[in-house]
């Protein structure tokens, strides 16, 4: 009975999607308020109707009601508690209902907090937000139901992927969809805004928050993914340029873009069509990951194994999306004012320099992604992209980003003097050439060292960049001290989040290069009571135990690290249901490196057991730099500059507050 409630009120839902998305521009049309207002009623049904439906979902992952077959397919008794909860998003069916019930909760939010919006603006926006989820909640109905039932009902069900049983997989898929959704907010105003032919600083202020929200869970969502990746798989790595991984990247690169665009429009009324466009652009790129992942065009651990008509219907929603959206915009954008000059030289122009390299890196990304799909459908033959081309491609772009990430904030608006921002730059210039012979002088004076210190000396002149222009805010070493903390004490939150953010890339460069540079691996055989020895560290195998887990057994074999004291106990374990066979990786980790176990095939002949050791230099930083952005999005959000209702003047007329990037 229950599982029919939850595709009652999933049926329900799609009714009151289409009041949603129709009624409203019917409003629109007649200037009817009354009809507009029907936008934020069937916003907040739609957050009631789809709860309701989820939790239904859960309970039958929870009671391990095994007449739902997807229940069946993905869920066993002997799992533990979170595993069925997490195992309700831990297939097709059920992340797709999870997708649209953050699809509602963004428009419900939009409700609730978005009272000083345009009423124009707002009904024109949830109808867009509404006839995203009619496409969604139609698929999930005719192509995806999650409560379709099973006759008879077997006893026990076949359990969720071994890979997907573990906590990082409780948040990395919520926070990436909180991502992917997200967007569609920027996607709806952007909409909204050429329907209404009105693209200004204000409407600028309203969609900030919400990209800005999005940026962050997306941010997260992949740094969870790339640890996951890089403590579960065995493999030693944190990213293969896998279809997958770079489906939720290359939306992170335009969303990266669209925020900064946005704060270009809002202080400078400038880049209004640009803007409008990279918020179509990035929410159709999120799109286009669904379709990646659920079509079945490309095979990926990531991926979720789905059939042809499945893939045809999200392709008819993405073509649908994308062309609709595209063509308004072909018909609109000439329409709307063009303002705010700047000189080639100012924070404008390195903006938009930056938007330019970020929307370029992020199409090399794509047409790696898509391209052995493309060849593969015209009769090419297979062809296969990987690590070297995005290597290649992205990096020689991704370089003057970095260098001109670190110029910004010197740069004021409208127009710089290039003398001024010598001054001001000279000495991190001086520190970032010191830090280049400083780490060189350590190498071994090989290529691999030189890519190395090159990367780390990016990530020096970032870092040193953003502390100089604090100082310089705060006035440190010019002022008394309590000054200097009076003003650290007045920046706004904004200009922190900025700092946090751009740091944390600093970092990230840090873990990538030092990572990619001076990587050790030793694959041996090795029989308890041997060693072996990684960049200078001691690993004495001491022994194998044998241990039976309610859902798994593990061959778990003891090493005592020596130089540290410290005993690590990787372990190959064989799931029961389904039978699989998977690795966990024992990592020591300090502040500044990991070393990194696996023990695979064994015994042989000679009872001694398969072991590949990783020492993994600087790759905590990737850690660091993911927290620390993420930091800097949250930091932003709850600057009172960077508010979904702005302040309203006596006139009744939303008044921007001036912010700081």
């Amino acid at each position: 009975m229950i599982p029919e409630i939850g595709f009652f009120t999933l049926s329900l839902s799609l009714g009151v999607a289409l009041i949603q998305s129709v009624m409203p521009l019917i409003g629109l049309k007649k200037n009817n308020l009354t009809l507009m207002s029907l936008a934020d009623n069937a916003a907040i049904m739609q957050v009631l109707l789809l709860s309701i439906s989820f939790a239904t979902l859960i309970h039958s992952f929870i009671s391990s009601d095994f007449s739902v077959i997807n229940v069946y397919q993905n869920s066993h008794t002997t799992k533990p508690l979170i595993y069925k909860i997490t195992g309700v998003w831990g297939n097709h069916e059920g992340s797709l209902l999870l997708w649209v019930l953050i699809l509602a909760i963004f428009g419900g939010a939009v409700v609730l907090f978005g009272n000083n919006l345009s009423k124009r603006i707002k009904a024109a926006a949830l109808s867009v937000q509404g006839m995203i989820g009619l496409g969604f909640i139609a698929f999930i109905i005719f192509t995806s139901n999650p409560f379709e039932r099973l006759n008879p009902v077997p006893l026990d069900g076949k359990g969720l992927n071994p890979l997907l049983q573990d906590p990082g997989l409780a948040i990395h898929p919520p926070m990436l969809y909180l991502g992917y959704v997200g967007f569609s907010m920027a996607f709806s105003f952007a909409i909204a805004a050429l329907i209404e032919g009105k693209v200004d600083s204000l409407w600028a202020r309203w969609v900030r928050p919400w990209t800005l929200a999005a940026w962050t869970f997306l941010t997260v969502g992949i740094g969870l993914g790339s640890w996951w990746a890089y403590y579960e798989l065995g493999w030693g790595g944190w990213w293969y340029w896998d279809p997958v991984e770079n489906a939720s990247f290359i939306p992170w690169l335009t969303g990266t873009a669209l925020i900064h665009s946005l704060v270009v429009l809002e202080k400078r009324d400038s880049l209004k069509s640009w803007t409008i466009l990279l918020a179509i652009v990035t929410f159709s790129l999120s799109l286009l990951g669904t379709f990646l992942v659920r079509s079945g065009v490309l095979t990926s651990v990531h991926a979720f194994a789905s059939d042809p008509s499945r893939g045809i219907f999200i392709l008819i929603l993405l073509l649908i999306t994308v062309g609709g959206s595209l063509t308004l915009y072909a018909i609109k954008a000439p329409k709307l004012d063009q303002s705010g000059v700047f000189s080639p030289i100012s924070r404008e122009s390195s903006l938009l320099i930056n938007n330019i390299f970020l929307a370029t890196s992020a199409s090399t990304v794509l047409i790696g992604t898509l391209y052995p799909l493309v060849a593969e459908s015209i009769g090419i033959g297979k062809i296969s992209v990987g690590p070297p081309y995005f290597n290649m491609v992205f990096i020689p772009i991704f370089i003057p980003l970095i260098i001109l990430m670190g110029i910004g904030p010197y740069l004021p608006w409208r127009k710089a003097k290039i003398i001024n921002i010598y001054l001001n730059l000279k000495v991190v210039v001086l520190l970032t050439i010191i830090s280049f012979v400083l780490f060189f002088s350590f190498s071994n004076y090989k290529l691999n060292d030189l890519a190395g210190c090159a990367g780390i000396t990016l990530s020096a002149w970032v870092i040193f960049s953003i502390s100089n222009d604090f100082i310089n805010k705060i006035k440190l070493f010019k002022n008394p001290i309590q000054d200097c903390l009076n003003r650290a004490r007045n920046l706004r939150r904004s200009a922190y989040g900025m700092m946090f953010a751009h740091i944390g890339v600093g970092l990230l460069i840090i873990g990538i290069s030092g990572s990619s540079a001076w990587k050790q691996e030793l694959i041996v055989s090795l029989k308890p009571g041997e060693e072996i020895r990684i960049a200078g560290n001691r690993i004495i195998f001491k022994e194998i135990n044998f241990l039976n887990a309610s859902n798994y057994q593990s061959l778990m074999g003891e090493f005592y690290l020596v130089e540290k004291q410290v005993l690590m106990k990787p372990e190959r374990r064989i799931y029961n249901q389904p039978e699989q066979l998977t690795t966990e990786a024992a990592i020591h980790s300090n502040l500044w490196s990991d070393i990194y176990l696996v023990i695979g095939d064994g015994p042989n002949n000679e009872g001694a057991y398969t072991v590949r050791a990783f020492f993994e230099p600087f790759i905590p930083f990737l850690w660091y730099g993911v927290l620390i952005m993420g930091t800097g999005g949250i930091l932003s959000l709850t600057d009172r500059s960077v508010k979904v209702t702005p302040k309203r003047s006596r006139n009744n007329k939303a008044v921007p507050k001036a912010g700081s990037i």
